[in-house]
């Protein structure tokens, strides 16, 4: 069993979204779109995840 296995079912996406917010933040000439395309990679979301994430906040 990984640590993967460990987390509570919607952790990756509170994740995600918490990086996204900061990233922003940080980062205010980045476009939107494209923070949010890496944080779909770089926590490994979901399809339906990746949709959530791309109706709630492009």
């Amino acid at each position: 069993m990984s640590t993967e296995d460990l987390k509570p079912k919607g952790e990756k996406l509170r994740m995600a979204i918490k990086w996204i917010s900061e990233t922003c933040k940080e980062n205010p000439e980045r476009r939107r779109k494209e923070i949010i395309q890496e944080a779909e990679m770089r926590f490994d979301l979901s399809p339906r995840e990746c949709e959530f994430l791309n109706e709630k906040f492009v």
